[in-house]
């Protein structure tokens, strides 16, 4: 029966289907079957996250053979959550991509960029699925591999974009090595990758060749995530990528390397683990530097979409933040963000695709006047610049708040009152880059250039992200519940995690 695959479908249909994609004679075909699949994958995802919900993890063995002598794919709930976003996003770019890809990519090189976006996106499915260790390296670089390629499509319109896929390739490559080496050595001591049996093996173990594999685990992993100061790659990489990558990109690659995080820290290493307290003040520490720092570069920026991919790392900080607690308060707050930051920056990143559609300009001179001549895409980017300072009624100010209410309940070096004093004052500096952006928009007067019309294949993804970003801000407590629920199955799933809690 197809339930019974349900873990591994959503996984393998994009991978089968790029070759096919990549067989598409044009732009309109691939995308279109590059779409069919990705709501395909999208319905699969939903089923996987309602059943996971109802009856807890799901386990599937690769060929029959049983945890942990095979190859085992296991969802948990946080697990089911994410790869549910990944999926919807991808159902909500894909179309969007088949307009901007004709605009954007060279016409003989459609087809390879649909079937690399739907590698790309088996691969981040792949990293949340596996309960194989080895294999989450194995989909990173899945996906990663066919992420250097999707920016470097960008050259047709800015030959910078082959110089930020290299950048990306290098520091890639180094924490993917990191993070390998990490994983030999705690096969060295353990002599299994099987996650769950990885845990169970290291319980009251701690030496350094433990301790060191863990450094390098979460190195390479900080790499991947671009947590402050290992983003070097980021801003560079999500400026020049075409413009439906970057929304697909900022919304999922990231979040999904802060889950492996997630699987690393508490699946498999847990709270016993001595060097653990250590790697949760890093995390708090460059987690609150990382948001004041990203946002204030991003204040002295000329590029709008170098002003987004900055406020990303400082957003990341946010997540890193409440992974911090090591509460099931704080890291519920971190999977709300990690929910709430795609959703508003598929509808930023899609937004300013649109200008660059109409105006072939992202720089912040370009969108003098919008507010008069593309009215729709400027309620839309003010939407998510709102959501993304936190503005009540917005996604963004429910996982602020959720993030407040976790600090207070934590227990760390720094006071709970100064962690929530850095985050409002972190919020207001996302007010200066996106009043920035939007007194442009809305105050100064219109350039002598006329906008292209932005077809209707672009408007609708925007205009239902938008709509998503203000569901989520009134309608919210759904999302919380499961969220937390997620983080609880994280923390406590049995295999003594309570003590955290």
């Amino acid at each position: 029966m197809i339930l019974d695959d349900l873990p591994v479908l959503p996984v393998i249909i994009p991978l089968f289907a790029a070759p096919i994609c990549l067989l598409l004679p044009n732009t309109r075909l691939a995308g279109s079957f590059a779409t069919l699949i990705a709501w395909v994958s999208f319905a699969f995802a939903a089923m996987l996250l309602a059943t996971v919900a109802e009856v807890g993890p799901i386990e599937y063995g690769l060929g029959g053979w049983a945890n942990p002598l095979g190859i085992v794919y296991r969802v948990d709930l946080a697990g089911a959550i994410v790869m549910t976003l990944v999926s919807l996003l991808a159902s909500v770019v894909f179309p969007y991509a088949i307009e901007s890809a004709r605009d954007e990519i060279v016409p003989s090189q459609t087809s390879a960029f649909f079937a690399m976006f739907l590698i790309c996106f088996s691969g981040l499915m792949g990293v949340v699925a596996t309960g194989d260790a080895f294999n989450v390296f194995v989909f990173l670089e899945i996906s990663s591999l066919s992420t250097y390629t999707l920016v470097a499509l960008g050259a047709k319109r800015d030959r910078r974009a082959l110089t930020a896929a290299f950048t990306y390739l290098v520091l890639g490559t180094i924490g993917a090595t990191f993070f390998v080496i990490g994983l030999g050595l705690l096969y060295q001591v353990t002599g299994t990758l099987n996650m769950t049996d990885l845990h169970d093996r290291l319980q009251g173990a701690d030496n350094k060749v433990i301790r060191a594999g863990y450094a390098f685990i979460f190195t390479g992993l900080g790499l991947k995530l671009a947590m402050f100061p290992m983003h070097r790659w980021l801003p560079a990489a999500y400026t020049y990528a075409p413009s439906a990558v970057t929304a697909f990109l900022a919304s999922t690659s990231t979040k999904v390397a802060i889950y492996a995080m997630l699987r690393f820290l508490f699946t498999i290493f847990g709270f016993s683990f001595g060097f653990a307290d250590i790697a949760f003040g890093f995390f708090l520490v460059l987690g609150l530097v990382g948001m004041f720092y990203a946002s204030t570069v991003a204040i002295f920026r000329e590029d709008v979409k170098m002003i987004l991919a900055y406020s990303s790392v400082a957003q990341i900080g946010y997540m890193l933040l409440g992974i911090s607690f090591a509460t099931v308060d704080g890291v519920g707050a971190a999977l709300v963000h990690v929910f709430q930051h795609a959703v508003m920056k598929t509808t930023l990143f899609m937004a300013v695709g649109a200008v660059f559609f109409a105006l072939g300009s992202h720089r912040l001179s370009a969108y003098k006047g919008l507010g008069k001549t593309m009215p729709v895409t400027t309620g839309v980017f003010l939407i998510g610049g709102l959501s993304l300072v936190g503005v009540p009624l917005t996604g963004g100010f429910i996982s602020k708040w959720v993030l407040v209410q976790a600090a207070f309940g934590s227990v760390q070096a720094i006071p709970s009152l100064l962690i929530v004093l850095m985050i409002v004052a972190s919020s207001l500096l996302a007010v200066a880059y996106v009043g920035r952006i939007a007194w442009t928009m809305l105050l100064e007067e219109p350039t002598s250039r006329t906008p292209r019309k932005v077809p209707l294949a672009m408007m609708a993804p925007m205009l239902l992200m938008a709509a998503v970003t203000i569901y989520f801000g009134i309608d919210a407590e759904g999302l919380v519940n499961i969220c937390r629920a997620a983080a609880e199955s994280l923390l406590d799933t049995g295999l003594g995690y309570g003590g955290a809690m």
